[in-house]
């Protein structure tokens, strides 16, 4: 018989979620050219990540001195539209304990903020150096930090925040006297991919302003289909995985469903990325 086009495709499983970077300065190829306050305080370094490819990174080491206050922002970041976004932090951390002859203002930790605005307008003295304007998402910690004897181990921290309204953003990192270096910074946001389930196709879906919210993906009969139930919808969670679909379609009269199951599975398992 004649094959009604749709894939009969299961919805994605929920250990998969699908994620599009909005930046990586891993990415760079020359200086990353951050914007730094005061100029004693962040360094721009050429290092290796931990796959040991060079990377620009950024070190601050000023635990000698009391009453450090550094600032360093990230150029410009496009949201595209996106309402909560995420951020991956490499970085490694010098135990205080290791380091003679210092002042008990040595930390290890250091704090991440953010900045919305709509356009590239930050410059070197606006906006103010200090929490409000900036916005504080968390102080960050380590796992583990390193003494002078032994390599540098790298921490990986993700933190998010949302929601996001304005055309951009900028990220900002403040350290208050660590001795540390910020090997990469990555940002990004789910997303629920183009998905196929009761022979209705729903489109590529950014995940909402919250952790927990839900957004309502509208969707349409694969050719050859029509409408047995309605409303069609899909929700998509904050982790970017498809909820039990809403609604369906069926075979119009002298189609059937394609039997290709199997191959058509393969399909849906599509990691999605920008870079």
């Amino acid at each position: 018989g004649l094959v009604c086009p749709s894939r009969t495709i299961s919805l994605p499983p929920t250990l998969f979620f699908f994620a599009e970077t909005l930046m990586d300065s891993r990415w760079a190829t020359t200086e990353l050219a951050w914007s730094t306050f005061p100029e004693s305080g962040w360094e721009e370094v050429s290092g290796y990540d931990d796959s040991m490819s060079p990377i620009r990174t950024y070190q601050v080491c000023n635990v000698r001195q009391p009453n450090q206050n550094n600032w360093l922002r990230t150029d410009f970041i496009p949201r595209k539209g996106v309402l909560r976004v995420y951020v991956e932090l490499k970085f490694s951390v010098r135990d205080c304990a290791s380091i003679p002859n210092i002042p008990g203002s040595c930390k290890e930790t250091f704090n991440l903020f953010y900045y919305e605005s709509d356009g590239d307008t930050a410059t070197d003295s606006s906006p103010l150096w200090r929490e409000n304007p900036y916005v504080k998402v968390d102080t960050i910690a380590p796992d583990e930090s390193f003494s002078l004897l032994e390599a540098g181990r790298i921490n990986t921290k993700v933190r998010s925040f949302g929601p996001l309204s304005r055309a951009g953003f900028y990220l900002a990192f403040q350290d208050l006297g660590a001795c540390m270096s910020l090997i990469s910074v990555r940002v990004f946001f789910k997303k629920c991919s183009t998905s196929i389930a009761n022979f209705a196709v729903f489109p590529e879906t950014a995940t909402g302003a919250e952790a927990t919210s839900l957004v309502i993906a509208p969707g349409a009969c694969v050719s050859n289909a029509m409408e047995v139930s309605v409303p069609l919808k899909l929700y998509c969670n904050g982790d970017g995985e498809w909820m039990v679909p809403v609604g369906s379609c069926t075979c119009v009269a002298g189609f059937e469903p394609s039997l290709l199951k199997r191959q058509d599975l393969l399909l849906s398992f599509v990691y999605s990325d920008s870079e």
